[in-house]
């Protein structure tokens, strides 16, 4: 049998977040291009003069607005998922206590609720189904920024527990400024929805072009995992355990 080098091995998963992200990425493109190549029209469900994400994806740009969501939303959800696993199985830094495993689930959770809430603002448009189309994206934005807001405090403790792993501390000041920043900017486009319709459909675009950047975090994060053998991390969570297990190893041998 050929053997396969550690370092090609379980490598796919680590593309996740990056196909998720480049399938919004382009999805968001595509229809802001389309948007300005057209002259900027004037939608039905439009209010003001600057066209938000929901406008155009309600009109003739819908198919590609309800793949793109479905994929991106399915692509966050199953990254968590996959970064959850990894732990679990000692590829990635282990969780030390039952509160990281916890705000971990929470944070797989919150992902899910903002899938679906992505998945579905896209199916009830804004131009037929207005009312409902807003309760989605209000679940969306709400999923997302509970997830952001424990994954941020599941890699808190996590970085704590290991301070000498310096890239776990930068996986969590990047989630925490992009996080941090799409949360109030998420504040800003509530209010601004309202009252200053292009403001909020400039804040729109920003904020969805920013959840980019969030996705790409996690590629980071999951590639931490490359070259490291399954349950390899794990001795770091139970050391004293470990010191045993070697004593007795060393005993035997004498």
């Amino acid at each position: 049998m050929t053997h396969i080098p550690l370092r090609y091995q379980h490598w796919a998963y680590v593309w996740i977040p990056v196909a998720a992200a480049a399938m919004w990425f382009s999805t968001l493109l595509a229809m802001l291009i389309v948007w300005l190549a057209s002259g900027r029209p004037k939608y039905v469900s439009q209010e003001g003069s600057i066209a938000y994400i929901s406008d155009v994806g309600a009109d003739k740009l819908k198919p590609l607005f309800i793949t793109g969501c479905a994929i991106t939303g399915v692509g966050f959800f199953l990254t968590l998922v996959t970064g959850r696993l990894l732990r679990h199985t000692g590829r990635l830094m282990p969780n030390m206590r039952r509160r990281e495993r916890v705000f971990s689930i929470l944070a797989i959770i919150g992902s899910l609720i903002g899938a679906v809430g992505l998945l579905f603002l896209s199916i009830f448009d804004t131009k037929r189904f207005s009312r409902a189309h807003r309760v989605f994206l209000l679940v969306f934005i709400v999923g997302v920024a509970l997830s952001a807001i424990f994954s941020i405090m599941e890699y808190r403790w996590v970085s704590k527990d290991f301070v000498d792993q310096s890239r776990l501390r930068i996986a969590y000041f990047a989630k925490a400024i992009i996080a941090i920043t799409l949360i109030i900017l998420a504040i800003a486009f509530g209010i601004t929805l309202f009252h200053a319709p292009d403001a909020g459909a400039v804040l729109e675009w920003i904020i969805a072009f920013g959840f980019t950047f969030y996705l790409l975090t996690f590629f980071y994060d999951l590639r931490l995992s490359k070259n490291v053998e399954k349950g390899e991390l794990k001795a770091l969570a139970h050391p004293s355990r470990t010191n045993i297990q070697n004593d007795n190893q060393m005993a035997q041998v004498i």
